[in-house]
């Protein structure tokens, strides 16, 4: 049999490597209880009016979705004050970052970004033959001084997310803005918005201004975290009209499910829920705080709804431990940080069940 005539750049591509999903573990390690800390998942679940919404909606799911998220687009619109042809909708934040790379990127011009941060930024670049240049963090946050160093000619895109995956720190109002106003024109900038809404340092970047004032940015941001709709996938772009019609002409038909663009919909008419969410996750990272501190633990305040934290030796041994006490979190290796774990903010019951299980492994 021949080989396949795969590209070379397809094959450099490590597939993405989730958290380990709860009946995985329930099978592996023959456990009936398992808790899941591991995917930034919202523990608060949907909105109950995204959840009739998403009901009501599959009673025609036997007719195509409106390509356009026409009704999801204008309410999306008038919450962020922006017009209705500056956004555009995609099956998650990840198909928009795809659909980046191939309105933007050409063989051999070059991508820059963060490391550690979100992967699929990498493969953006290696698909289309893009040279990525990965600029380490300073303390944990992406750090644009270094960044700005890295961009020459060919620089075509720069991702930020703010706040970081997996790290949870954010680039301040202060930086953001000498960065930009540092920035070569032919530079387009992503500023990767998916954890915003848990946000609560004055200091943050309003980075939709730099799309009202017409520049090369797109701000990305999504209805699978603080509105809890990971499993509908629903994420949008925020740029200029020409930026915007040029990735829908990359965009696959019918990309955004009836169903999710009715709950996406439904969850955003509900504020109240999204406040308690943001409410339950504050909570839940002071929690973490408190007892990383009694057990000695340095850990990165975070603006996300997960925090990294260091077990001071290789996190493997202790990221296995406590899958046998069936708590299910993220090891820090695939990040380039192999003391460290990262843990989602959970339900307080589920926050207290984790340091207990962690203390027992930390103390054998």
């Amino acid at each position: 049999m021949s080989t396949p005539l795969i590209r070379p750049n397809v094959l450099e591509l490590e597939p993405y490597s989730p958290g380990k999903p709860i009946e995985e573990v329930k099978r592996e390690l023959g456990l009936s209880d398992v808790i899941k800390l591991a995917s930034n998942e919202n523990p608060l679940g949907p909105s109950p009016r995204a959840i009739e919404a998403a009901i009501r909606a599959m009673q025609t799911v036997n007719l195509y979705p409106d390509g356009s998220c026409f009704e999801l687009r204008q309410a999306v619109a008038k919450h962020l004050g922006v017009p209705s042809e500056c956004l555009l909708f995609g099956n998650g934040s990840d198909e928009l970052i795809h659909y980046i790379g191939l309105t933007f990127l050409m063989p051999g011009d070059e991508v820059v970004t963060g490391d550690p941060s979100f992967v699929r930024y990498e493969a953006a670049a290696k698909l289309n033959n893009a040279p990525l240049h990965l600029v380490p963090l300073r303390e944990h946050r992406f750090d644009l001084s270094a960044m700005l160093e890295r961009v020459s000619e060919r620089t075509k895109l720069i991702f930020i997310a703010n706040p970081n995956n997996p790290t949870g720190t954010i680039v301040t109002a202060q930086e953001a803005e000498a960065f930009m106003s540092a920035l070569p024109g032919h530079v387009v900038v992503v500023w990767d918005q998916a954890y915003q809404e848990y946000v609560s340092r004055p200091d943050y970047p309003d980075t939709l201004r730099y799309v009202r004032e017409g520049r090369n940015v797109i701000v990305l941001r999504t209805f699978s975290k603080a509105y809890a709709l990971a499993g509908l996938r629903v994420g949008y772009a925020v740029a200029r009209a020409d930026i915007i019609d040029a990735m829908n002409r990359v965009r696959e038909p019918f990309n955004v499910n009836s169903v999710a663009q009715a709950a996406a919909l439904a969850a955003l008419e509900d504020q109240e829920h999204l406040r308690r969410a943001v409410e339950l996750n504050r909570q839940g990272l002071e929690y973490l705080y408190q007892h990383f501190e009694r057990l000695g633990l340095r850990y990165v305040r975070s603006e996300a709804n997960c925090v990294m934290v260091d077990m001071g030796r290789d996190s493997q041994p202790v990221f296995q431990s406590l899958l046998r006490k069936g708590v299910i979190v993220r090891t820090g290796h695939i990040f380039g940080l192999p003391t460290y774990l990262r843990v989602t903010t959970g339900k307080p019951e589920e926050n207290e069940r984790f340091i207990c299980a962690l203390e027992e492994v930390l103390q054998a």
